[in-house]
């Protein structure tokens, strides 16, 4: 699971039928080895541009769409609201 960003929506006017209902929005990881790396993420919760949210990769994100066989590598699974701020 990383941290992410939502940037944009994306809209794709020809794709899987699978895909049919979801909203796929254009997030960038925030933190970690892949900070400013780009995904496209499928969203089921209901977040906005400019939401910093939770996303989970591979096969967890197609368990997070109900479906094993569904075209997503990376599903948006929370809004984060506060971030926690601690020492090591």
């Amino acid at each position: 699971m990383v941290t992410a960003k939502l940037i944009d929506n994306i809209w794709a006017t020809r794709k899987s039928e699978l895909l049919s209902g979801y909203k796929l929005m254009l997030v960038e990881v925030v933190g970690g080895t892949d900070a400013g790396k780009w995904l496209v993420a499928a969203d089921e919760i209901g977040a906005g541009i400019g939401d910093r949210v939770l996303v989970t990769i591979g096969s967890s994100a197609r368990r997070m769409c109900g479906n094993d066989d569904i075209p997503v590598d990376a599903a948006i699974v929370g809004i984060i609201d506060e971030d926690c701020q601690f020492e090591v």
